[in-house]
């Protein structure tokens, strides 16, 4: 993987607040193995004090904020404690679906194996879904998680039977370009590749009060694996 260089990342930046476009496959927050190159590790670079207001899913791509003093992560921390934050996702979807509000509130129980389940042990989850575009056998979704349980998105979106393209851990499958090509002819002795590597889920927009008081809405341009995949379906599908 190419150097992460963090202020190629920023999207919005105050006095206050660090927004960044994070891209896949690097961890938000340091891990057990000591990954060499982490969100946290790369924000602490560019500012001694900075503390991820939230996190991401390491395969998750989007938006993320990150507070530059005390002050600010507490006041973010309030707004999303309170769900004053708005946080919209894209994904795409397995199967043609036509949401229109769709409202899932399903409890989420975390296992020991740090997966989650529709559990009535589990907390109170709530996500509204909406159909973006359809095609021919996948849509692409925008996800509105109310609260913010673990996995919480992928897991509701399962039990809607409308797993996310690449979500192998609750019930999507690889998305290839052989499956929405026709006459896709693949090189001998070469295996074919999924389209996206990872869950087809990025963190699309947040919207939030600064500490200066005025509301802000930042957005994130997808990343190319996830562009890509939406051009190839937009010919093929």
């Amino acid at each position: 993987m190419k150097t992460v260089k963090f202020k190629d990342l920023v999207v919005y930046e105050d006095e206050d607040y660090i927004l960044i476009n994070k891209p896949p496959f690097v961890s938000s927050l340091d891990e057990r193995f000591g990954e060499a190159t982490t969100i946290i590790g790369l924000a602490k670079e560019y500012c001694e004090e900075a503390q991820l207001c939230h996190r991401l899913d390491k395969e998750t791509s989007g938006i993320l904020a990150i507070a530059k003093n005390q002050e600010a992560y507490r006041a973010l921390s309030m707004q999303f404690e309170h769900r004053e934050v708005e946080k919209i996702y894209h994904a795409l979807a397995e199967g043609v679906h036509n949401f229109e509000n769709e409202v899932v509130f399903l409890p989420i129980y975390i296992t020991s194996h740090g997966t989650a389940k529709i559990d009535p042990r589990g907390k109170p989850a709530e996500t509204q879904f909406n159909t973006i575009k359809a095609y021919k056998n996948y849509t692409l979704l925008k996800c509105e998680p109310v609260t913010g349980r673990l996995h919480q998105i992928r897991v509701h979106l399962w039990a809607l039977d409308a797993p996310i393209a690449g979500d192998t851990t609750y019930g999507g499958k690889p998305l290839f370009l052989s499956s929405i090509k026709k006459k896709y002819n693949l090189k001998n002795e070469t295996e074919e590749l999924p389209l996206i590597q990872r869950v087809a889920l990025h963190a699309f927009s947040l919207k939030f009060k600064p500490l200066s008081g005025k509301e802000v809405l930042v957005e994130a341009p997808y990343p190319k694996d996830f562009g890509v995949m939406l051009k190839q379906l937009e010919k093929y599908s």
